[in-house]
């Protein structure tokens, strides 16, 4: 496994406290153009880090099995969940949940990182990529 991930994730992670700190009440309500808001978009960033740690968590447990999520039915209830979370909360779920994935991906064995590999799942140890691509438009939205 190239252990590159951890290092990008690293720079993501630091990134979002970054991109966060900068943010108040105002700007977390600001509306994105695919019409979720600021504080919407990073509790689903904070979801989908959770779900990575659960899903680790479980193969830890249980051994690998190939885990197929609807993803855009997840996206659908994960959003109901997210309109219900104050802004200001969004910023605490995100930071935490990005550093609890990226530490579960650290740690995990070299023998269930081939096994995840080898099922084409290898985008859980990268978890920079659906940061970074939320954190871009973001920060373009909001001038950051």
């Amino acid at each position: 496994m190239d252990g590159s991930f951890v290092a990008e994730n690293r720079v993501e992670r630091e990134r979002l406290f970054a991109l966060t700190s900068k943010l108040d009440e105002a700007s977390l309500k600001h509306e994105m153009p695919n019409g979720w808001t600021v504080a919407e978009t990073l509790t689903h960033l904070a979801f989908w880090d959770s779900y990575c740690v659960a899903l680790v968590a479980g193969w830890e447990k249980s051994g690998y099995s190939l885990t197929k999520a609807n993803v855009e039915a997840t996206n659908a209830a994960a959003e109901a969940l997210a309109k219900a979370i104050p802004a200001m909360a969004a910023v605490g779920l995100v930071r935490e949940a990005a550093e609890a994935a990226d530490n579960k991906v650290e740690q995990i064995t070299p023998e269930l990182a081939a096994a995840i590999e080898a099922g084409g799942q290898a985008n859980f140890f990268s978890r920079f990529r659906h940061r970074q691509a939320h954190l871009d438009k973001i920060a373009k939205e909001l001038s950051l």
